[in-house]
């Protein structure tokens, strides 16, 4: 079992920068990837991000790369997902995720989510 809190969301004007945070607990942090998923208003919930379980090889949608940056502190059981130059489109609730089966399809398991708000 693996739970997963997010923090750090919020108001921010276009242009501006926010950094969210993912704790973990249950199962040992280093043993599995983790990611970050978005999803903003009428839309279906997308990928944004992903590192796997030593923070070695990271990926990004194309839409936030260059952008935002994931990370993972182990000793902290604690991921990041630093988020700069944003836009209002990067509006949305953005949740961590954990995948232990090896499929970014269908995560084992979510965080409630924060909220990410970017003003014009």
């Amino acid at each position: 079992q693996v739970q997963l809190a997010e923090s750090g969301g919020g108001l921010v004007q276009a242009g501006g920068s926010l950094r969210l945070s993912c704790v973990a607990s249950g199962r040992t942090f280093s043993t599995y990837p983790v990611g970050w998923f978005r999803q903003a208003p009428g839309k279906e919930r997308e990928f944004v991000a992903r590192i796997n379980w030593s923070g070695g090889t990271t990926y990004y949608a194309d839409s936030v790369k260059g952008r935002f940056t994931i990370s993972r502190d182990n000793i902290k059981s604690t991921a990041y997902l630093e988020m700069n130059s944003l836009q209002p489109d990067d509006t949305a609730v953005y949740y961590c995720a954990a995948v232990l089966r090896g499929d970014w399809r269908a995560p084992d398991y979510w965080g409630q989510g924060t909220q990410v708000t970017v003003s014009s």
